[in-house]
C-alpha cells in the first residue's frame, strides 16, 4: 500500500490516432485547471497517464509494452493510470497485464480523470478501475477544449463513437455509440483557434459525416462548416477526416465548392473493392455509387485531393476479389493510399469468420498494391511542380500535401 500523497503534477503519454491526441489534451486542460502541473519528463511526475490505443493488434501490443515500461521503472511513490481504448477493450485483464498498475480509466469516461486521481490520493491497498456501466460517452465539462495543437495546425473533434456495425471494427464496443458536439461548444473551439492563430483545422470523428444525426440534424457536416467558415473567418484553411462512402451529400459538395476555406481534401476510407468483400465487412457494396460520386466531386472541385484506405486479406478474400482491388486502384487514381493487413480482431462480428489468408499472401499483396499506387502517387504529385496555389478557388494561400504510403 502506498503512502497517502497529494498529486501534484502529471506526464500524458498519448498513443494511436488523432482523435486520442485530443482526448490527451483534454485531460491535460481538466488536471492543468485543477491546479496540477505537466511535466516534460516522466521521471518528475506523481502521475503517469497512458492513454492507449486498443484498435487492432500492432496497437495493443504498443500499448501494453508503453505501459509495461514505464510499471518497472517508476518510483515508489509514482503513480500509473491506464486510460484510453485499450483499457476499454481488456478492462476485465489489464491489471494482470500490467503489474505495477495503480488505476484503469474507461475511455468513455475520460473526463473523470479527476476522480481517479482522487481516489489514488487516498493510497488505496489495490488498483482502483473506474469503469462504470454507460452505453456511452461522457462528454466532460461544457467549456472544455476539444482540440490539440501541433504546431500551426490542430484538430478539432466534432464527434466521439460510432454507429456502424462495419465487421472487422472494434470501436463501437470500445467507444460505443456516436455522441456529436453541440455546434456552440465546436464554434467556440474554432474561435480560440483563430485567436491562437491556426493555420489549419483539421475535423475528426469516427464518421465526419454522420455529425449530428443523434442530435436530429440531417445531413449536418455541411451545416457545420458553413457555420465555421462564416464564424471563424481568419483560419485559412479546414480540412475534413475520416467521411463514410455512401454519406457524401451534394450539400458536402457544394460547401467544398464554393467556400475557399475548406481545402479541397476528402478522406473517404473505403476499405476494399469488390462488392462480396464490402458485404462480409458490412459496408456500403454499390461501387458504381462510389464512381459517381467520385466523378461529380473531381468535376466540382478541380484539384480535388482524394485519400482513402484498403484493407488486404480480408476473410475469404480471393485471387479475384483483390485483382478488383487492383484494378480500381489503378482506375481511380487515389492521391494517397493507406494499406493495411486484416487483423482478426475477438468480439467482431469477423472474428467468427476463419482467418484464412496466410501472412504472407496479406503481405505479398499489400508491397504489390503499394508499388502500384506509389507510381499513381508520383505522377499526381509532379503535376504541382512550379505551381504554388492549388486552390481553385485561392487567395494567395498555398498548401502542402505530404504523401505516405502505409
Amino acid at each position: 500500500m502506498k503512502k497517502s500523497k497529494k498529486i501534484q503534477s502529471f506526464f500524458i503519454e498519448s498513443l494511436g490516432c488523432a482523435k486520442n491526441t485530443v482526448d490527451s489534451h483534454s485531460i491535460e486542460k481538466l488536471l492543468s485547471s485543477a491546479g496540477m502541473k505537466p511535466c516534460e519528463h516522466h521521471e518528475d511526475a506523481d502521475v503517469i497517464i497512458v492513454n492507449t490505443c486498443g484498435f487492432i493488434q500492432p496497437a495493443k501490443e504498443e500499448s501494453l509494452e508503453v505501459l509495461q515500461d514505464f510499471a518497472s521503472h517508476k518510483r515508489d511513490d509514482q503513480f500509473l493510470i491506464a486510460a484510453g481504448c485499450m483499457s476499454e477493450r481488456e478492462q476485465a485483464s489489464i491489471h494482470k497485464m500490467v503489474a505495477g498498475l495503480d488505476a484503469a480509466l474507461s475511455t468513455r469516461r475520460w473526463a473523470e480523470v479527476l476522480h481517479v486521481i482522487n481516489h489514488l490520493e487516498q493510497a488505496p491497498a489495490s488498483p482502483y478501475f473506474n469503469f462504470p456501466e454507460t452505453q456511452s460517452i461522457l462528454a466532460g465539462p461544457e467549456d472544455l477544449p476539444r482540440y490539440a495543437v501541433q504546431g500551426k495546425s490542430a484538430y478539432l473533434k466534432i464527434a466521439d463513437g460510432c454507429d456502424r456495425k462495419c465487421a472487422y471494427c472494434a470501436i463501437p464496443l470500445i467507444k460505443g455509440p456516436m455522441v456529436s458536439r453541440p455546434l456552440k461548444s465546436i464554434i467556440k473551439d474554432a474561435q480560440r483557434l483563430e485567436k491562437l492563430k491556426m493555420q489549419e483545422v483539421i475535423l475528426i470523428a469516427q464518421d465526419s459525416t454522420a455529425y449530428g444525426r443523434d442530435l436530429g440534424i440531417k445531413d449536418g457536416l455541411p451545416k457545420l462548416l458553413k457555420s465555421l467558415t462564416e464564424t471563424a473567418t481568419k483560419i485559412p484553411w479546414f480540412r475534413i477526416m475520416y467521411t463514410f462512402p455512401g454519406a457524401i451529400s451534394d450539400d458536402l459538395i457544394d460547401i467544398m465548392r464554393s467556400a475557399p476555406q475548406i481545402l479541397p481534401y476528402l478522406d473517404i476510407p473505403l476499405q476494399h473493392a469488390h462488392p462480396d468483400v464490402l458485404r462480409r465487412m458490412h459496408r456500403p457494396s454499390n461501387m458504381d455509387e462510389v464512381r459517381q460520386t467520385i466523378a461529380k466531386m473531381r468535376t466540382a472541385i478541380p484539384n480535388l485531393a482524394l485519400r482513402t484506405t484498403f484493407i488486404v486479406g480480408f476473410p475469404g478474400e480471393s485471387d479475384v476479389e483483390y485483382a478488383e482491388l487492383v484494378r480500381f486502384t489503378e482506375e481511380i487514381q487515389f492521391d494517397h493510399v493507406g494499406l493495411f493487413p486484416y487483423y482478426h480482431e475477438s468480439s467482431t462480428d469477423a472474428f467468427q469468420l476463419a482467418d484464412d489468408i496466410p501472412e504472407s499472401v496479406k503481405n505479398d499483396r499489400i508491397n504489390n498494391l503499394a508499388r502500384i499506387q506509389e507510381s499513381i502517387s508520383l505522377k499526381r504529385n509532379q503535376t504541382f511542380i512550379g505551381k504554388r496555389d492549388y486552390r481553385p478557388y485561392g487567395r494567395g494561400w498555398g498548401w502542402n500535401i505530404h504523401w505516405t504510403i502505409i
